[in-house]
């Protein structure tokens, strides 16, 4: 049974039990909160909380899909027998429709009746001192099978949500084929209010989620993911990155992402760059095996247009592997003795978008010593990197910014332009305290014990412009956090930091630094992609604490 009968029969099964088939939703999300689509219920979350609204737009409550979906955390896993960058969600969704024993009794009706599989187990909430057991889930699955094993499972493993400090949430059941979790059924029973207490919900929800490359594995007896219908049996991990890359960034360019410096088109490049950096590719083969195997599920796939845009990128790998090799040249050339540690080789990685293999085969073509930890501290510096991509993929904005939209990037990269403004025209003890940045403006609070000059706000404005007009390079790298605090780095007020950290350099064209802050991003790459910067308002907020406001024109 190939991909495309199991996901026919998945929406065929849901379509004969009363629910609306829709169609996947785009990669690019609504919820500006989040760079990609990353779960089958993203396009339904509305309906949770507003169940009218489904009767208005499905004529139901109850639906069902096959989701495109993007998830970034694990990019550097991939190559292993089960992480993917791209996959496929095959999910059942009610609002209020449907409860428990409806739930359980499809996951299992399909699986077994359907699929032919035999269940290994399924588990439920255990409970704890703030939620019950979910004894109710248990009792059903002993009705449909007396037979089968259920294991308790604590929260970490089943319990869902919320996504932030209060909302919907509740415990899972999952359904185990050979000891790997296939389907994932969320009861959403409860809201957690913002002072840690749970609340019953009137609409119970039902949230599933099956992803479809597991499934085929089971389905179609294979060992691993490369071995399903949706790949070609890829073996070495040089070919599993290849081929899962080009799958997830085909997808991407043809729902609309660009390669970039920031958001959604950062991970893009990244994954185009990775593959640019291996010699044995097939690249226009594997693209045309993708679009004959996806055609009849996305017809929107994008030839051409992706490899124009890879060959674009491979000019640009090319580019920043030269810029590599000068930096670590120049590194020998300066005569520094100081072993290259870990950290600052995957700094340089980040933030060039090249290898780990280009550094090390660089470093040892320049003979340059390595600290005794490298790769250990290369290893801790890439999982906290993994943690800071994991952040963002969830959707937690840091630096105050609304969204990542490129009006509000603009001005984000204004913004530590102001405050590096401030310090040298008015006083260099200038502190900031708090900030807010639009689509439409930026907002600054910083410590100052008087009102600023007309003066001072024009030397101040003046000077932005002038590191504007200069057109400087904006920079980011990735540090202990022991280095950052040495080298002086403008700190988020009561932030808590972990050991290794992003930090934003804007430099001018002899490498001196004009701003070095710590940082998550996005940023513009030269200044001179701002505009005219223009200060709007400054006023008092409280007793030492000033206020701007500002604008780019």
């Amino acid at each position: 049974m190939e991909s495309n009968e199991i996901r026919q029969k998945f929406l065929k099964f849901f379509q004969n039990r009363g629910h609306k088939i829709i169609p996947s939703s785009s990669l690019i999300p609504n919820d500006e909160s989040v760079l990609f689509t990353t779960a089958g219920m993203q396009q339904f979350k509305p309906y949770y909380t507003n169940p009218q609204a489904a009767d208005k737009d499905f004529g139901g409550r109850n639906v069902a899909t096959v989701q495109k979906c993007i998830r970034t955390g694990d990019i550097d896993e991939v190559g292993d027998d089960t992480h993917l960058t791209f996959f496929e969600m095959l999910g059942n969704f009610s609002f209020g429709g449907y409860w428990k024993k409806e739930a359980i009794q499809y996951a299992y009706d399909f699986i077994v009746k359907e699929l032919g599989l035999a269940i290994d187990y399924v588990s439920v909430f255990e409970g704890d001192k703030e939620i019950p057991a979910d004894n109710e889930s248990r009792e059903i699955w002993k009705k449909i099978d007396s037979k089968l094993t259920i294991k308790n499972h604590n929260r970490v493993d089943n319990f869902w949500g919320p996504t932030g400090d209060e909302g919907p949430c509740g415990p899972t059941t999952e359904v185990y084929i050979n000891g790997v979790e296939i389907w994932n059924i969320v009861f959403n029973e409860f809201y957690k209010t913002k002072d840690g207490k749970y609340k019953p919900l009137e609409v119970k929800g039902i949230d599933t989620g099956m992803g479809l490359e597991r499934l085929l594995v089971q389905v179609q007896k294979k060992n691993n993911v490369y071995e399903t219908d949706l790949f070609n049996g890829e073996k070495i991990k040089e070919e599993r990155i290849i081929a899962d890359h080009i799958k997830a960034a085909l997808f991407m360019i043809s729902d609309g992402v660009m390669p970039s410096n920031t958001g959604a088109g950062y991970v893009l490049r990244r994954l185009m760059r990775t593959v640019a950096s291996y010699k044995n590719r097939n690249i226009e083969t594997i693209v045309n095996r993708y679009i004959n195997k996806y055609f009849e599920t996305y017809s929107n796939l994008e030839k051409e247009k992706f490899l124009d845009e890879f060959n674009k990128e491979e000019r640009g790998y090319k580019t920043s592997r030269v810029a590599t090799v000068e930096i670590l040249r120049g590194r020998k050339e300066k005569n520094i003795v100081e072993p290259l540690t870990g950290y600052a080789a995957f700094g340089i990685s980040s933030t060039f978008g090249v290898r780990s293999n280009d550094i090390s085969d660089t470093t040892s073509e320049l003979n340059i010593p390595v600290s005794d930890n490298f790769f250990q501290e290369w290893e801790d510096a890439r999982r906290q990197h993994q943690k800071l991509s994991q952040t963002s993929s969830a959707g937690m904005f840091k630096g105050g910014l609304a969204n990542h939209n490129e009006k509000t990037i603009r001005l984000h990269t204004a913004h530590h332009l102001l405050l590096a403004g401030l310090k040298a025209n008015v006083d260099k003890n200038i502190k900031q305290r708090g900030s807010n940045i639009t689509e439409e403006r930026l907002r600054m609070d910083f410590l100052c014990d008087h009102k600023l000059t007309d003066e001072e706000k024009k030397k101040t404005e003046d000077w932005v412009n002038d590191k504007i007009k200069k057109g400087l390079n904006v920079v980011r790298r990735e540090m202990p956090l022991a280095e950052a605090e040495k080298i002086g780095a403008e700190m988020e007020f009561g932030a808590k930091y972990p050991e290794i950290v992003s930090l934003y350099f804007i430099e001018n064209e002899k490498g001196e630094t004009i701003s070095k802050e710590f940082c998550g991003g996005p940023h513009v790459r030269n200044t001179g992609e701002l505009g005219q910067f223009k200060i709007q308002k400054e006023e008092a907020v409280a007793q030492g604490i000033r206020r701007i406001k500002a604008m780019l024109l």
